[in-house]
């Protein structure tokens, strides 16, 4: 069986959690594009993430209201997690009168 055999500790490689040479290059080329647009931004470079950014844009009652809710229908999938959908099953079948009586009936005990 090839590998090492069961119950050996790891022995040389790279110590886990150690970025490869892909990563750390990839890592830098984001860090010294991030800092040219800084510069060319000047002070009014925004300090923060994709998501503080359309917060910041949707809790902004001075911009026009088209464009704070593009940018809280952008934002929403990473403040409220999404709804799932339910599949109701009856069995038999049910008035309306008979299933609030039902219910008032639950709700006294």
């Amino acid at each position: 069986m090839p590998g090492r055999p069961t119950g050996n500790p790891k022995t040389g490689g790279r110590r886990r959690g150690t970025p490869n040479k892909r990563t750390v290059e990839r890592e830098q080329a984001v860090a010294a594009a991030a800092k040219k647009i800084a510069v060319a931004l000047g002070e009014d470079a925004f300090d923060g993430d994709a998501h503080a950014f359309l917060m910041a844009v949707y809790k902004n009652d001075r911009l026009p209201i088209e464009l704070r809710m593009d940018a809280a229908r952008a934002a929403i999938g990473y403040e409220k997690p999404r709804l799932a959908a339910v599949e109701a099953k009856v069995d038999g079948r049910m008035t309306l009168e008979q299933l609030v009586l039902s219910s008032l009936r639950h709700r006294s005990e």
